[in-house]
């Protein structure tokens, strides 16, 4: 079962996860669609950007609504690139929907089985990790930029459910849009963290471009490190598109030199999906 990622203007869905499970809500906001401007045109969904936070809040009420969700479902969080990750009940519901300053603290990952709660997380780049087990319809995203990737959020979520008794090679995941290696250059620092986290692993997700920079393929290695988490390869969709290149569709830190917007990835079961 493998996801495949269909669109319309504004958003990305996992459709194949839809279609085999209707009440499964997933995907990932392009730049398009909202009502943001300047630099922040137009599908903002960043409150901590400099944007209208009244703005912002329209957009992500129109986001949540395409979903299957009304605003105050959505849960979101103050992100640190970290590697906590919480398990939202209903009583997190509207937290970061509405304004930054009551966001899930120091988050960056949720997991639910829950419906009507739509698990939501702000992207510029770095990777949306999507997490499904159709058992327990147990649902999950993580953000993993290279910090969060080389400390190991994927994998801390693998572990999560594996407490939660959900067998790893049950578990399917999608690695959704994020800056490709040809964009995303980094020094000798960020690559001795990741030469540490893949000793094990032959083919390394980087390469030496030139004296002191390499490039560095996230979405590989969070593949990679999936994988040695215990998710079968053959569970894992990932998306290949680039938010800094592509063609415009999304927001880039890096592209836009930090003054831009910030895509929403979400995933949740709609109410009544199941009883």
């Amino acid at each position: 079962m493998e996801p495949f990622l269909s669109q319309n203007e504004s958003i990305l869905f996992l459709g194949g996860w839809m279609k085999e499970y209707p009440g499964l809500s997933a995907g990932f906001t392009a730049k398009a669609g909202g009502y943001s401007t300047g630099e922040f045109e137009s599908m903002n969904t960043g409150f901590h950007v400099g944007d209208n936070p009244a703005v912002v809040r329209k957009n992500r009420e129109t986001i949540a609504g395409m979903a299957g969700f009304s605003l105050l479902d959505m849960v979101g969080a103050e992100q640190t690139h970290g590697t906590n990750i919480v398990k939202a009940g209903s009583h997190l519901k509207g937290r970061g929907a509405e304004a930054y300053s009551d966001s899930v603290r120091d988050t960056d990952g949720f997991y639910t089985n829950e419906p009507g709660i739509l698990l939501s997380l702000c992207f510029a780049d770095c990777v949306p990790l999507y997490f499904f087990d159709p058992g327990s319809r147990m649902v999950g995203i993580a953000h993993a930029g290279w910090k969060g990737t080389v400390n190991g959020i994927g994998p801390k979520m693998v572990d999560a459910w594996r407490a939660e008794g959900i067998a790893p090679s049950d578990i399917f995941a999608a690695i959704g849009p994020s800056i490709c290696k040809n964009c995303y250059i980094v020094d000798g620092r960020v690559i001795a963290f990741a030469e540490k986290i893949l000793e094990h692993v032959e083919k390394k997700p980087y390469n030496q471009i030139s004296a002191g920079h390499y490039s560095l393929d996230l979405q590989t290695m969070n593949k990679i490190l999936l994988e040695k988490a215990g998710i079968p390869a053959r569970n894992i969709a990932v998306t290949g598109l680039c938010s800094s290149c592509g063609n415009g569709s999304f927001f880039s830190h890096r592209r836009d030199k930090g003054k831009t917007g910030r895509m929403l990835g979400f995933i949740g079961w709609k109410e009544g999906s199941f009883r």
